[in-house]
């Protein structure tokens, strides 16, 4: 076997073109689930590997240096599952439903989703908490208003991404923040430049395209709706204590983890007080596949029908595989070669931070993983920002705008995988409205060729006596 050679420009940039194709032709040309293309991907990388010679201790290294990265938020999905299976059984989506049902105004409802999901995922810092808890009670009422599926699913995970960027509880946001060298609150306050715009411009749209669309008998499908949930679940102010104890947790900054094992429990004493004869083999069999509704409606029962551990794994094997190629890439500094001659070819803070926002698109659509996205162009592009002039806030933003909100429109990205599975909405339906996600970038772009909002580094003069 001969030496393993440096790896060059071009030849980095074949392999990453190479991914793209067959996960795109795979994913949207073919139209069959991100795991199977993602796991071809990751078979023809470790070809090029052994044709290129590197060892299989490299190879094994690279995918285990990238799946460890990944174990709290695995858990955290497993948790989800079983939150979302509990949460439906004690009641508390249902009763989220109905209450939103008398709140909410038919007329608005779309910009309402879009605000509600912002508040509730600031406070909580978790996208995916929001949407597959308060989100699916949303969803439910927008389909149940006869309203078009997509434009509510992207409502619900735009208001999502909003929360969970602008949170100091955020995972994705703490991780921006560090990997640029930035602090956490100066971070949050520099991404309002970008990020207000394009809260603002969403919920105008969102204003525009939701008015008035239920259909006429949108009020009708509504009482029927809340007639089966009071008669099939029991619906009370109670339910409430789980969502109160959530937010309490957030704001004693409790981990993720803690939280949601409270919360299961909590749930648990719930179903056990409402329904007195619940046997714990079908309690547990129902955390396992998931919460079956038997309502005889067919639309509440296909929308509460859900949850469980086993819905999760789907996005658990797809986690665990993009993990598994990005820590390839990384080994293999694929992307951070592709990277490099880019940078030194920048010469206006406008190009620096385009190429900055294009560089986490591009992660994002050759991995798929959220948190790549922030963690290759970060360190790829710092030195080329400093060099620039500014500042480490300039970083910190480029990389949520570019990386965190962008996971949500890959298809084969694992944020876009788990909305789509919670939600019931494919990513390809939901991205047109994903507005949010959409602006951020644009935003981001128009901040660094404007000056506006784009952070330079303070020059500290020593005067010598």
């Amino acid at each position: 076997m001969g030496k393993q050679k440096q790896v060059k420009f071009g030849e980095a940039i074949a392999v990453l073109l190479m991914m793209l194709v067959v996960m795109g032709v795979g994913v949207i040309g073919f139209g069959i689930s991100p795991q199977i293309p993602v796991l071809l991907v990751i078979a023809l990388v470790i070809l090029w590997a052994k044709i290129r010679h590197f060892s299989w201790d490299a190879i094994h290294q690279g995918i285990t240096e990238g799946v460890t990265t990944g174990i709290v938020p695995l858990f955290i999905f497993i948790l989800i599952g079983v939150l979302i299976s509990v949460w439906i059984a004690a009641g508390i989506i249902p009763s989220l439903m109905v209450a939103g049902f008398k709140l909410l105004s038919v007329q608005w409802f779309v910009p309402s989703v879009f605000l509600v999901c912002a508040l509730i995922g600031t406070s909580i810092g978790s996208a995916f908490t929001t949407i597959s808890t308060v989100g699916i009670a949303l969803f439910g009422m927008g389909t149940t208003m006869s309203l078009n599926p997509a434009l509510v699913a992207g409502a619900i995970i735009s208001g999502a991404i909003f929360g969970d960027k602008t949170s100091p509880l955020s995972d994705s946001t703490n991780l921006a923040s560090a990997i640029a060298g930035a602090d956490l609150f100066k971070h949050i306050k520099n991404l309002m430049w970008s990020t207000i715009p394009a809260f603002l411009v969403s919920l105008t749209l969102y204003a525009i395209l939701g008015y008035g669309t239920a259909s006429g008998d949108a009020l009708g499908k509504v009482q029927t709706t809340v007639n089966v949930l009071t008669t099939h679940f029991t619906i009370s102010w109670w339910a409430a204590l789980p969502i109160i104890v959530m937010f309490v947790c957030a704001f004693l900054k409790i981990p993720a983890i803690a939280t949601l094992l409270l919360n299961i429990a909590i749930a648990v004493v719930m179903i056990f007080i409402e329904q007195p004869t619940m046997k714990v083999k079908p309690l547990v069999t129902m955390m396992e596949s998931g919460f079956v509704s038997h309502t005889g409606n067919q639309a509440v029962d296909a929308l509460l029908s859900r949850g469980g551990i086993t819905s999760m794994m789907g996005t658990v094997s797809l986690i665990i595989m993009t993990l598994s190629l990005g820590g390839l890439l990384m080994k293999f500094d694929l992307i951070q070669i592709a990277m490099q001659p880019l940078t030194k070819r920048l010469h206006r803070n406008g190009d620096l931070v385009t190429a900055g926002v294009l560089g986490g698109i591009a992660v994002n659509l050759f991995v798929g993983e959220q948190y790549l996205s922030t963690i290759l162009p970060g360190k790829a592009f710092k030195k080329a920002f400093n060099d620039h002039g500014l500042d480490n806030l300039a970083l910190s933003r480029v990389l949520e705008d570019g990386g965190t909100v962008i996971n949500y429109l890959v298809p084969w990205g694992v944020a876009s995988s788990f909305a789509a599975g919670t939600l019931g909405v494919s990513t390809l339906a939901f991205l047109p409205f994903c507005f949010f996600s959409l602006l951020s970038p644009v935003f981001s772009i128009l901040s660094g060729y404007t000056g506006i909002g784009l952070k330079k580094m303070t020059v500290t003069k020593t005067v010598t006596q």
